[in-house]
């Protein structure tokens, strides 16, 4: 250091004051060149390590920097990698909801061609029976004094005369239907029948139509007389 240059300089000016006093003027000037030798060497030593001192400070400041910005780096990066799974795991769960729903679409889609198929075949049913009651219509009127009308919401009407004796203009009616099931439902009767569930139920095992009709005709004759 600078001090201790100091001080050994010091030292050295004493021992050639102490080396006048014993040797010749000869023998000291070439120890003095010898000192001044050696005091450029330690001078210029000195310059070269202070010079290195710096450049080494220098490197530490840039080292310190560098690992500062490499630290600041590192922390980006570990942000953006958070960032990223994150990314990656609100796609995945989109993608599970987007499939979720497609599957859901799917179903719904099936589900609904299977009711499309159902309601089909029932009103495909429906109407083949409508069908047969209206080619039935010229045999009822003949046989058994019976008109049979196609009202709203595609009911039939069936309306007898010539039962009760006393007024055989008299209508006895009932009107019936197809239901959502595709069973034959009476929707009125009148004058009203104790025994029409039974006939209903019974048409709907038997499927026997003209023996329905019959029956409620039997009915109603029976009901003129009391």
């Amino acid at each position: 250091t600078e001090d201790e240059i100091t001080l050994f300089e010091r030292e050295m000016k004493e021992f050639w004051t102490k080396l006048k006093s014993i040797h010749g003027t000869e023998q000291i000037n070439q120890t003095l060149a010898l000192r001044d030798s050696c005091k450029e060497s330690i001078k210029a030593l000195s310059e070269k390590w202070s010079k290195k001192l710096k450049e080494g400070d220098l490197m530490i400041d840039k080292i310190e920097q560098y690992s500062n910005e490499i630290l600041q780096q590192s922390q980006h990066i570990s942000e953006n990698q958070e960032h990223l799974t994150e990314i990656i795991s609100n796609l995945n769960q989109e993608e599970q909801q987007k499939k979720d729903l497609t599957d859901s679409i799917q179903e719904l889609k099936e589900e609904l061609m299977k009711k499309k198929e159902i309601i089909s075949s029932k009103n495909k049913a429906a109407k083949e029976r409508m069908e047969r009651l209206c080619k039935s219509k010229l045999l009822f009127e003949e046989r058994l004094g019976l008109e049979i009308r196609r009202i709203h919401n595609e009911q039939l009407q069936f309306v007898f005369r010539h039962i009760d004796h006393k007024d055989p203009d008299k209508p006895y009616v009932f009107t019936l239907s197809i239901n959502e099931q595709g069973d034959y439902e009476v929707t009125s009767c009148t004058p009203p029948l104790d025994c029409i569930e039974e006939f209903q139920l019974k048409v709907r095992e038997t499927n026997n139509f003209s023996a329905f009709v019959a029956n409620i005709r039997k009915a109603f004759t029976a009901l003129s007389y009391k």
